[in-house]
């Protein structure tokens, strides 16, 4: 299956944005399902489809009120017909034609569903007002909207009041659903109401049942933030669903390959640093005792020289006088850039003193150095070595940090603590360097210096952080594990050699 592609250019590299394999929704839709929770979408979806239901079933309920409405109307008014016939008959017996129209709309008042008028040989209406719902032809209670959905045709029949061979009026029957209409609006109410509760009740339990379904995903994204940071020993316990079960064991899988591929770099990167520290030792082994000697050696023969001449008075001794002097400068510029170049290789007291002794000593000369910054130098639990790699690293990151906040920071106060923490059967050494400098700002890289001893922790399998706001100070923090310390051992030895 080919992937959507990209527009080139000439280089080959993608000029135009990224193809979206799924489109994000667009509108009102997408504001409210677009980044949302699984957990929100599943219940959106359920109201959506809840809310489609329940017009479908609203409408079903209007077209099948409808329709029982018209079929009871019809059937009140074959009613109404019948009884006003009847008393119609019943009263052209019993009565005058004076008293016919008042007493004809007493007795048909009962009916319901119908309205029934009598009404003069002149079309005045002589129904009694008093009557119940004479003049009401809608129900107040009912909106005029779900009235006029349900309302069904009008229907009307005329009934001739005749006395003697002469019409002196007529029965009017008018169909009148009002009062169907309004138990159909409160039944419906009724039955929303219930509905409505039931539904709110059901949401609120598929949104604990969908939380409680849907958590092994939460652990998965805390899994994946802790992959993120490096923490590869992160497992996930087996959920129940078959389907987050494998998503699961993958994980799982995954967190054990980055741990055993992490362990492997971080073997691989001891011994890295072990043979780049013991290239040092063995570099530093030769300046120290071959180009040292050499060069005090060459120091030396010409101050030999230098002394045999200046007891000569001829021009040209006193040339070679001059030279012997440029040898001599030269030869003094290499000294120290000897010297230089071991304590760069392998700071000179490096296995001789201990490490905290080691590190005041570093302080101390930065003090004499500049006097207006504050030092400060906290040792808690400290071992007077952990082997050449953690001490020179401790030390390079002091001293790296020293030369930071002296050259960039313009602090006035730099603190430092470092110890060690036991963790279990393994310990931490933590290193905290804090000054009260101008910071850095948000998009500076760091240098190469501070790259370097990030690389230098992480390949011991340690962790690096440094912390900087713009004036407000910067914060180094490193931790590296190490052995836990026996009972009555001591990791110090002085290097073989006889060079530190």
């Amino acid at each position: 299956m080919n992937r959507p592609s990209r527009p080139h250019d000439l280089r080959g590299t993608a000029t135009g944005p990224p193809a979206e394999l799924f489109p994000r929704p667009r509108g009102l839709f997408g504001a409210l399902w677009h980044r949302r929770s699984i957990r929100a979408q599943l219940l959106l979806a359920f109201i959506v489809l809840d809310l489609i239901a329940a017009s479908i079933a609203g409408a079903i309920i209007i077209w099948q009120a409808r329709a029982s409405t018209r079929i009871e109307i019809a059937a009140s008014m074959q009613l109404a017909e019948r009884l006003a016939s009847e008393t119609l008959r019943l009263a052209q017996q019993d009565g005058s034609a004076q008293d016919l129209m008042s007493r004809l709309p007493s007795p048909l008042q009962v009916l319901r569903h119908v309205r029934i008028h009598v009404v003069d040989v002149s079309a005045k209406d002589v129904t009694p007002p008093t009557s119940p719902d004479a003049a009401n032809w809608t129900d107040p209670r009912t909106p005029a909207w779900f009235a006029a959905l349900i309302r069904p045709p009008p229907r009307r029949h005329e009934l001739p009041v005749v006395v003697d061979g002469r019409a002196i009026g007529s029965l009017v029957i008018v169909g009148e659903p009002s009062d169907e209409i309004a138990e159909v609006w409160e039944n419906t109410l009724a039955l929303g109401a219930v509905a409505l509760v039931g539904h709110l009740v059901l949401i609120g339990a598929l949104y604990v049942i969908f939380g409680h379904l849907l958590r092994p995903l939460a652990g998965l994204a805390g899994g994946m933030r802790d992959l993120e940071r490096h923490n590869y020993t992160v497992r996930l316990t087996d959920p129940r669903a078959r389907e987050l079960s494998g998503i699961t064991d993958r994980f799982n899988a995954l967190a054990s390959a980055l741990e055993a591929a992490r362990a492997e770099n971080i073997r691989l990167s001891r011994r890295v640093i072990t043979a780049q520290d013991d290239e040092r030792r063995r570099v530093a082994l030769e300046l120290h005792d071959e180009v040292g000697p050499s060069l005090f050696g060459l120091k030396a023969s010409a101050g030999s020289i230098g002394l045999v001449l200046g007891k000569a008075r001829t021009t040209t001794a006193s040339k070679i006088a001059e030279r012997v002097r440029e040898m001599q400068t030269i030869i003094d510029h290499l000294q120290g850039l000897n010297r230089r170049m071991l304590n760069r290789l392998r700071p000179m007291a490096l296995g001789h003193l201990p490490l905290g002794d080691l590190l005041s000593e570093m302080v101390q000369e930065r003090a004499r150095q500049q006097p207006d910054i504050a030092f400060a130098l906290r040792t808690g639990q400290l071992r007077d070595s952990y082997g050449d790699s953690v001490d020179l690293t401790i030390y390079r990151c002091v001293q790296e940090g020293l030369t930071n906040a002296l050259r960039h920071a313009d602090a006035n106060r730099v603190d430092i603590d470092i110890g060690e923490m036991p963790d279990g059967t393994a310990s931490n050494l933590t290193l905290t360097l804090r000054d009260d400098g101008r910071g850095m700002e948000p998009n500076a890289r760091p240098g190469f210096g501070l790259t370097g001893m990030q690389e230098r922790v992480h390949a011991l399998g340690g962790e690096h952080g440094l912390e900087s706001l713009a004036g407000r100070g910067t914060c180094v923090r490193v931790m590296i594990p190490v052995r836990a310390q026996t009972a009555g051992s001591r990791e110090f030895a002085k290097p073989k050699g006889g060079l530190p």
